[in-house]
């Protein structure tokens, strides 16, 4: 069964209480998704990392309820006017 863009945001937001989470459906299947999260908590993190902790948010659904997920990750003094570079 895949995942609900809500359900997505909910996971993230549930982890990293502070992520402003804008997700979309990138093939209308609601098996590919395009998240973009902004936190403080990714202040001085690599993006690896960065990348990391959304995923562990998601609690081991990737590859299972979710396919695919493209991730734009920023701290908020890495983004413009509240955008990921």
């Amino acid at each position: 069964m895949a995942m609900t863009a809500s359900e997505i945001e909910r996971l993230i937001k549930a982890a990293i209480p502070d992520a402003e989470v804008t997700i979309t459906d990138l093939a209308g299947d609601g098996d590919h998704y395009s998240a973009r999260v902004v936190s403080g908590s990714f202040a001085g993190l690599s993006r690896v990392r960065q990348h990391q902790k959304v995923y562990a948010s998601l609690e081991g659904r990737m590859g299972g309820e979710l396919h695919a997920l493209q991730l734009q990750t920023a701290a908020p003094e890495e983004t413009e006017i509240g955008k990921c570079k």
